[in-house]
């Protein structure tokens, strides 16, 4: 019993009153929160993690050194005076309620290891209405912060009234073009990149979905409006989570990275996807300064192995016809659009190529056009059936 337990560390009972719980403090790991289990918070005013660890793993773990064992709140936050009542947990009424307006960081324990992620509320969401929600997924190098500080998805949150999320991936070594890098990474279908030998990928489908599981506790969720972009490595994710959570997004966009091309793959719904690039991106293009030419979309994208796969890919996989309207400007961005069959389907393929765009997720600073406004210009028109 937790009791039992406390009074092993503390005999004296007046000092095991002013003691409810055990803080572990661990300073973060290479710009990662990969922290010892239990539940945990962040010290945001410090920038290091806070593990709140169950009593019994503090034990277990024999963590009791001055520099990791912090102590700290009231006793009745573990029910002391409820006859043993088991501590709080995610499942509370009262913690899956709380956050503030603006910022807010949440972690969740996935296969034993902490995981985090990031919410924005808007200004004007209503706790008795249903809202949408919009994930956004970073790339490699990247996590849930960054992504949350410099995606403009926050922005539109707070114009349209919508939550946006903004996870971390996980990091590891790998082996990216035959160099060995330590960097984060979304576990993506094999094809990318290798991981280094002992490294054991984590399981982000289970992760994204325990926070779409926290969420619909922590706010009044519109379930048949839950969507996702992600850029490079996210984009790639985006791609898999349109395969295997197509029956929680009800539209995907992918940016600057996608599905392994030459691959039909069986999703769990067909739905809405959009895939965009930038005609100067050399990680796909090459390292020519030669931009692709936006007048040439139409013939590239019968003619051009890489475009003619990418469209291939989505087209099979997600049950669209295989022709397509051409639409846009040559000045800004072209979109291919390829429709439903049977036509009356309410999804399609949408294929934008974007002029002057680099290896970037554009959001009016690194280029004009906003990532976030385009996206969910297109995403809002869906909903899950």
């Amino acid at each position: 019993m937790i009791v039992r337990n406390l009074l092993g560390l503390f005999p004296d009972l007046t000092e095991f009153w002013k003691y409810p719980y055990i803080v572990c403090v661990r300073e973060p790991d290479e710009g990662n929160r990969n922290l010892i289990g239990g539940f945990c918070k962040h010290n945001t005013s410090k920038g290091a993690p806070v593990v709140i660890m169950e009593i019994h793993k503090v034990i277990d773990a024999g963590i009791f050194s001055p520099r990791k064992l912090a102590i700290a709140s009231l006793a009745f936050s573990l029910g002391f005076w409820g006859g043993c009542k088991p501590e709080t947990d995610a499942t509370d009424p009262e913690i899956r309620r709380e956050y503030e307006t603006g910022k807010n960081y949440y972690t969740t324990e996935v296969d034993g290891d902490v995981r985090e992620y990031y919410v924005h509320v808007p200004s004007k969401y209503n706790p008795e209405r249903p809202t949408a929600v919009v994930f956004m997924l970073h790339g490699t190098s990247g996590n849930g912060e960054k992504s949350y500080n410099i995606s403009g998805w926050k922005e539109v949150g707070e114009v349209e009234n919508i939550l946006t999320v903004y996870p971390s991936s996980w990091r590891y070594c790998i082996i990216d073009k035959g160099k060995v890098k330590n960097t984060t990474k979304w576990t993506i279908y094999p094809g990318g990149f290798e991981y280094c030998s002992g490294e054991t990928p984590r399981n982000d489908i289970k992760f994204l979905r325990r926070i779409i599981t926290e969420l619909k506790q922590r706010f009044n969720v519109d379930r048949k409006r839950i969507y996702l972009a992600g850029f490079s490595n996210g984009g790639a994710m985006a791609g898999r989570c349109a395969v295997e959570m197509s029956d929680e997004f009800a539209a995907v966009a992918e940016a600057s990275g996608t599905l392994p091309k030459d691959t039909t793959f069986v999703p769990r719904r067909k739905l809405p996807v959009m895939f965009q690039l930038g005609n100067s991106d050399d990680l796909w293009l090459g390292n020519s300064t030669v931009n692709i030419p936006m007048g040439a979309f139409d013939s590239l994208l019968t003619n051009f192995p890489l475009f003619r796969k990418i469209a291939s890919t989505h087209t099979t996989t997600f049950g669209m016809d295989s022709t397509y309207t051409l639409s846009g400007n040559p000045n800004s961005a072209l979109i291919a659009t390829y429709k439903a069959v049977p036509p009356d389907q309410e999804r399609e393929f949408k294929f934008v190529l974007i002029k002057g765009l680099e290896h970037n997720y554009p959001n009016g600073k690194n280029h004009p056009l906003k990532g976030a406004e385009l996206h969910w210009d297109w995403m809002k028109q869906y909903a899950l059936p």
